[in-house]
């Protein structure tokens, strides 16, 4: 895990049916923040909803007529941001949008040397420290986190 540190998380509610010029919207603003640089951005389709208008937002039997809402979670750091809410701007016709101040916690594994680390092993090099198997209090740490999300 890496230290928290502040961000900003920007959330736009739209419906599927919603578009930017004949693109769905949810998708021009992702391919959007992507070109942009931002941090990265997730799509979640709900499956019922309603706005401002009180107009259920819901599945339909008939694909092409899908009116579901569908939220955009975009996090990155407030300059870049609000760097990208005048694109937004230009985007949207309706939906709502929101800015929360959060505290981002990444976890996984870093993939620094990664490519150095398989090199050498393929060149038959030993272990750097760093590559060396874990001692049996890490092992343990490990398997004690493991058991906490079972």
């Amino acid at each position: 895990m890496d230290m928290p540190h502040d961000a900003v998380l920007l959330r736009i509610f739209t419906s599927v049916s919603d578009r930017c010029g004949v693109t769905p919207l949810y998708v021009a603003i992702v391919e959007k923040a992507r070109a942009t640089h931002l941090a990265g951005a997730t799509v979640l389709r709900g499956p019922l909803g309603f706005g401002h208008s009180s107009r259920l937002h819901k599945g339909n039997l008939l694909p092409l007529a899908q009116d579901l809402p569908v939220v955009v979670e975009i996090v990155d750091s407030e300059q870049k941001i609000d760097a990208f809410l005048p694109i937004l701007d230009d985007m949207m016709e309706s939906g709502l949008v929101t800015l929360e101040k959060v505290k981002v916690l990444q976890y996984g594994r870093r993939r620094d040397g990664f490519l150095r680390r398989l090199k050498d092993r393929i060149a038959g090099h030993p272990p750097t420290p760093t590559d060396a198997p874990q001692s049996t209090s890490a092992k343990a740490e490990r398997a004690s986190r493991l058991s906490r999300c079972a």
